[in-house]
């Protein structure tokens, strides 16, 4: 399988690109500049930038990008609409790496993550851009998306159990009552959704068992 990862040298793109690596896919990492991943070819060019020539032959393609200052949290939008209308139309698939913030709290969907009293009021406004982005990518008809949002304690550093519940749109606990992954495991589910395909159109969560 052939697969691209854009914004690969970014955490999580890097361990996403390892674990596609070791199970045998053929991995090209998207970078702006030296590419730091374990990944057989690199496009370097900007995400902004790239071209449905670029990105033309891949099984998928996943977006690992990441903004977090102010100035730049609009940019959750306007990348994944870009990568959106450079995949427009075919079968490439793209893979969202997403946000914990946008998953609900109650059976109705009328309430998020975010919402809650103790959410801390500095990740409020990251939340509520990546939360913008997906609903905008919910109404694309025409890309073959999946979106994947990571437990509400998304650790960088966290352990690679090989272990995961894979969920759905509301925020799922694990047996001992946590909402916790590391980026590793978060990485296994996302090849394994790669590999799969079973989730088109849909947002997904995942959760360490």
């Amino acid at each position: 399988m052939k697969i691209a990862v854009v914004c690969a040298n970014g955490k999580a793109g890097q361990l996403i690109v390892k674990e596609a690596v070791d199970r045998g896919f053929d991995v090209t990492a998207v970078v702006r500049g030296e590419n730091k991943t374990s990944a057989q070819s690199a496009i370097v060019k900007d995400l902004f930038d790239l071209t449905a020539a670029d990105l033309a032959g891949f099984d998928a393609v996943v977006d690992a990008f990441g903004a977090w200052a102010p100035e730049t949290l609009p940019q959750h939008s306007t990348s994944l609409a870009h990568l959106c209308d450079v995949l427009s139309g075919t079968d490439t698939r793209l893979l969202v790496v997403g946000g914990a913030g946008s998953l609900y709290v109650n059976a109705e969907h009328t309430a998020c993550v975010s919402d809650g009293a103790d959410f801390p009021e500095i990740f409020k406004p990251l939340a509520s851009a990546m939360a913008k982005a997906l609903g905008e990518l919910r109404e694309r008809k025409d890309v073959k998306w999946t979106y994947i949002s990571p437990a509400g304690d998304f650790q960088a550093d966290g352990e690679r159990s090989g272990k995961y519940i894979l969920a759905g749109e509301e925020l799922t606990l694990n047996s001992k009552g946590e909402s916790i992954i590391s980026y590793a495991d978060y990485a296994i589910a996302m090849v394994d959704e790669i590999k799969k395909g079973s989730h088109i159109g849909q947002r997904i969560s995942v959760v360490r068992e």
